[in-house]
């Protein structure tokens, strides 16, 4: 019994001690290759070389389609509406009478004031005779000529309420659906119809400050609209002479042809606004942009290792970004693999 304990004791010790030789072999190991092997280890990366090109900068931009001109139809005076002479949603001419509200009252008062004014009239001619015999002063005559002058306003101001009572339409355009018909009572507040210009359209879009001193009014730009593939022009007609502090942009207008009338007020447009050409741009992968909290950042393969460097990056196109400073010709840039490098790592760059 003795021997049989005596040999399972020597045989649990046997394993203790394999065990233990192991483990602290192992950790020797380990602790060797972190300090001597898998940090001078170098990382494998794919690189370019960076080259200078030709670049015809376009800076893609969302804007707004307005009409070139567009009012809403009120009545300046209120009424009774007597006749309304357009269809909605046709095209009308500027003066032509869109409807009309009945002036009996008035022209019963014009009447009235043209009586009074010519007793008026005849007052001050008896009473400039008068003077001129010296039967009456000076400022009897004055009196006179002011009644007679007060009286001739009158007539004249019921003249432009009667001349309201036909409301006209003040350019050319579509007029829409309106919200009155004959009989109506209509005050200054109701609103009739919409009148809207549409053979030219307003474009409007901002851009980024740092891009107001390319654009020039007179330009010409490109810009296409939801569920259709044809590409309209438009020309800038209008910058506005400030920065809007809030967003840092330039409000930009231009003005486009809509003879075919496919256009539409009140729509999206994407606009395609070209900038100045870049002889010598570098273009690069935009996979090697590396987001930092002040900017952006790049690395480049320098001596067998990773350098990190800050970029000034630009426009952005479907593949690539625009690098306005940082990068120059030559610089091997790392595209793969640049969100764990850290600065001064070793790498080993496989050149595409």
């Amino acid at each position: 019994m003795k021997v049989k304990n005596l040999i399972y004791a020597f045989i649990i010790i046997v394993l203790g001690g394999f065990i233990a030789y192991r483990v602290i072999s192992n950790k020797k190991k380990n602790d060797e290759s972190k300090k001597f092997g898998d940090k001078d280890k170098p990382t494998t990366v794919t690189g370019v070389v960076v080259k200078t090109s030709i670049f015809d900068n376009t800076l893609s931009l969302s804007g707004s389609i307005e009409a070139n001109e567009q009012v809403e139809i009120h009545s300046e005076i209120s009424g009774i509406v007597e006749g309304i002479y357009f269809t909605e949603g046709s095209y009308v001419t500027k003066g032509q009478v869109l409807f009309k509200v009945n002036d009996t009252e008035l022209r019963a008062q014009l009447r009235q004031a043209q009586t009074k004014e010519g007793l008026a009239g005849e007052n001050k001619r008896r009473a400039k005779l008068l003077l001129e015999k010296e039967a009456i002063s000076q400022e009897e005559f004055d009196v006179a000529n002011a009644d007679y002058a007060s009286a001739k306003a009158q007539t004249q101001l019921i003249r432009a309420q009667i001349a309201k009572t036909a409301v006209k339409a003040p350019f050319s355009g579509k007029i829409g659906l309106r919200s009155i018909s004959p009989g109506t009572y209509i005050t200054p507040t109701v609103l009739v119809a919409k009148l809207v210009n549409t053979g030219k359209l307003k474009i409007t879009f901002s851009i980024p400050e740092k891009y107001a001193a390319q654009v020039t009014s007179g330009s010409v730009i490109d810009f296409t609209v939801s569920g259709s593939d044809k590409i309209y022009k438009a020309k800038i007609y209008a910058i506005e002479p400030e920065v809007e502090v809030a967003t840092r942009t330039l409000k930009i207008r231009a003005i486009a042809e809509n003879t075919d009338g496919k256009l539409f007020p009140g729509t999206f447009a994407d606009v395609k606004l070209p900038l100045n050409i870049i002889k010598d741009a570098i273009l690069i992968p935009s996979e090697a942009i590396v987001p930092i909290q002040d900017g952006k950042k790049v690395y480049i393969a320098n001596m067998g290792k990773a350098k990190e460097i800050k970029v000034d990056a630009t426009t952005r196109t479907d593949a690539s970004v625009l690098i306005l400073s940082g990068l120059k010709a030559g610089d091997t840039l790392i595209t793969s693999g640049v969100m764990s490098l850290k600065d001064e790592a070793p790498i080993k760059v496989k050149v595409k």
